[in-house]
């Protein structure tokens, strides 16, 4: 019997099991969805997509499209590709974002933050409002308090008359 034993230590090797670590796996993969967030008052915000990935930290988007009802002035993104994560917005790729007083900045990516209302460019933009066109590189736009902070700016500014 101890033969026995002796022999299946010596010809048996141990098995060698390998670990495997999985990365992100989706929850769930949704085609053509919107998102409503609500709270006592109304719609606080809405996203919108071609396709949408949820994972247990975030919505990774295909055509994202991005409404923030929580300030003064609505203010709507849109971008090929976006994630929502931790209440921020990362918007990439013809990123273009519109105030409902018609302020709008086009570049390539955004990182907007939903409760300071802040969305910063790292790239260059063009900003319009009215007749007005600011170019630059470096956007950091506040939408709760209209202010904007830029680097390399040139601006065409359509003064308007005084009126008698």
């Amino acid at each position: 019997m101890s033969s026995a034993l002796l022999s299946i230590l010596l010809l048996f090797k141990p098995l060698d099991i390998k670990q495997r670590e999985f990365g992100d796996i989706a929850l769930f993969n949704i085609s053509v969805f919107t998102v409503y967030e609500l709270n006592e008052e109304g719609l606080i915000s809405l996203m919108s997509g071609k396709e949408g990935i949820r994972y247990a930290d975030r919505y990774d988007v295909k055509s994202m499209d991005y409404t923030d009802n929580s300030q003064e002035f609505v203010a709507n993104m849109k971008s090929n590709n976006g994630i929502y994560k931790d209440d921020v917005v990362y918007l990439d790729g013809d990123v273009v974002y519109f105030r409902e007083d018609g302020l709008t900045f086009e570049t390539q990516k955004v990182v907007y933050d939903k409760k300071t209302a802040i969305a910063i460019a790292d790239k260059d933009y063009i900003l319009y409002k009215n007749n007005n066109k600011i170019t630059g590189n470096k956007l950091k736009y506040n939408n709760a308090l209209n202010k904007i902070e830029s680097k390399n700016v040139v601006v065409k500014y359509q003064l308007e008359e005084r009126k008698k």
